[in-house]
């Protein structure tokens, strides 16, 4: 097994390629317009020169020049020096292409158990503003749409623009959500069930919101942004308050026929097991999330601590403390987090047979955590895979923490812009 990775990949990094976007083509393309492929592919570059772009899509140069042209006069594209080593098409001045960056502007919102966190992007995806606000523990539905309208306009204001000039908004909230809809059936994050959090927050706001689950959009964030800009297949699985998982599957997030897929914190691993906060028992995530830790660390260290599903900052203090313990050689708060590891490990592995990604990447706050992925935790792993695989995935560790999700959230919204301006199915849609 792949020794864990300790890559912190993400917008700013100097390792990264250019541009955002997947990089590589799905194995069944979509029945995208021209003009969007062309301008998704200079997006994901950065920069690249008509002749290059010709032959990255396999199309003919004549036809790259009409489009870009359209794209140009629209505003979407503009025109640069060409890069050195590019190679531009005959006749023509030695110049590359660009997204123009200021054509659109968009915001990404992460809702969490800790704090929620906004980014706004511009339309070539480079981030131009952040924000955060402290959570509020099962706040009213209408409480965090106040929430979500102060970091709207935090962001704003230090990008220097007006709510007004936003294009969209994107929405990640963890629970069960139905990104066609835009409905929250349940969240953490919320003191009630089924919300219309994208009606909401689009009445509130005046502009147009996309809502999905935050797992769904740590995929997407790192298929624009991270390591999964040149994979086909990988998986993205966050712990958090609670254990998610985001699918890609042929460059594009899987959400499965009702949009609830990939619920890996909700597959059972013990019948009649430890009760979830979804209400069932068994569930992975009751063995794993920090409501689950800091149940055990209740009962073997006799500490103070909330009951399942109690409160996000006393279940974390409690954490804290008993990773603390580890951390001093206390052997029972070590085999506490040991025995999470064993079923996250169950839990990995069970994603590599069933779906065979390419990357698998454990994601989120409690990966610091580093019991849960020792290396005889990723052993573990690699002991219960399929014997026919002739390697292991890939598996690294990224800690990008609630800006990840943020991140997601403006992918989103910059792929509904793109759908809806320059036209065909964005990435991102519902598998």
């Amino acid at each position: 097994m792949t020794p864990v990775s300790t890559l912190h990949l993400g917008p700013g990094n100097p390792d990264q390629p250019r541009g955002c976007g997947p990089l590589a083509p799905p194995r069944s393309p979509a029945p995208r317009p021209l003009r969007q492929q062309i301008f998704e592919q200079v997006r994901a570059m950065g920069e690249v020169s008509r002749g290059q772009l010709a032959r990255e899509l396999g199309v003919s140069p004549a036809s790259v020049t009409t489009q870009t042209s359209e794209l140009i006069e629209q505003g979407y594209l503009t025109e640069v020096p060409l890069v050195p080593g590019a190679e531009p098409l005959r006749g023509r001045p030695p110049v590359a292409l660009r997204v123009a960056a200021g054509a659109h502007a968009v915001a990404g919102v992460k809702f969490s158990m800790r704090k929620h966190v906004a980014v706004a992007l511009d339309f070539a995806g480079n981030q131009i503003a952040e924000a955060s606000e402290p959570a509020r523990d099962r706040a009213p539905p209408g409480d965090q749409i106040e929430v979500l309208a102060r970091l709207i306009g935090s962001v704003c204001a230090e990008a220097g623009i007006g709510p007004g000039d936003l294009a969209q908004v994107g929405i990640g909230v963890p629970g069960f959500v139905d990104h066609a809809s835009g409905r929250v059936h349940w969240s953490p994050v919320f003191g009630a069930r089924d919300v219309d959090l994208a009606q909401a927050a689009s009445a509130r706001l005046g502009l147009p919101v996309i809502v999905d689950n935050d797992a769904n959009l740590a995929a997407l964030a790192e298929l624009w942004f991270g390591s999964g800009r040149t994979l086909s297949d990988f998986a993205v699985v966050t712990l958090e308050h609670g254990l998610g998982m985001g699918l890609v599957l042929n460059h594009r997030v899987f959400r499965g026929a009702l949009g609830l897929g990939v619920e890996l914190g909700h597959t059972k691993v013990e019948l009649d097991g430890a009760l979830c906060r979804c209400g069932q028992r068994g569930c992975l995530e009751a063995y794993v999330a920090d409501y689950a830790l800091a149940r055990e660390a209740h009962v073997a260290l006799d500490l103070a601590g909330g009951s399942v599903g109690g409160g996000a900052e006393g279940g974390a203090d409690l954490v804290e403390r008993l990773y603390a313990e580890a951390k001093a050689g206390n052997a029972v708060a070590q085999s506490i987090f040991r025995r999470a590891g064993r079923y996250l490990a169950l839990g990995l592995a069970n994603v590599i047979n069933v779906f065979d990604p390419e990357l698998l990447i454990l994601s989120g706050e409690r990966m610091r955590y580093d019991y849960l992925h020792a290396q005889e935790t990723i052993a573990e792993v690699g002991g219960s895979v399929l014997p026919a695989r002739a390697t292991p995935p890939r598996i690294e560790v990224h800690a990008w923490g609630d800006l990840l999700g943020a991140h997601g959230a403006g992918a989103l919204a910059l792929g509904a812009v793109t759908d809806r301006r320059i036209g065909g199915p964005f990435e991102g849609a519902a598998a």
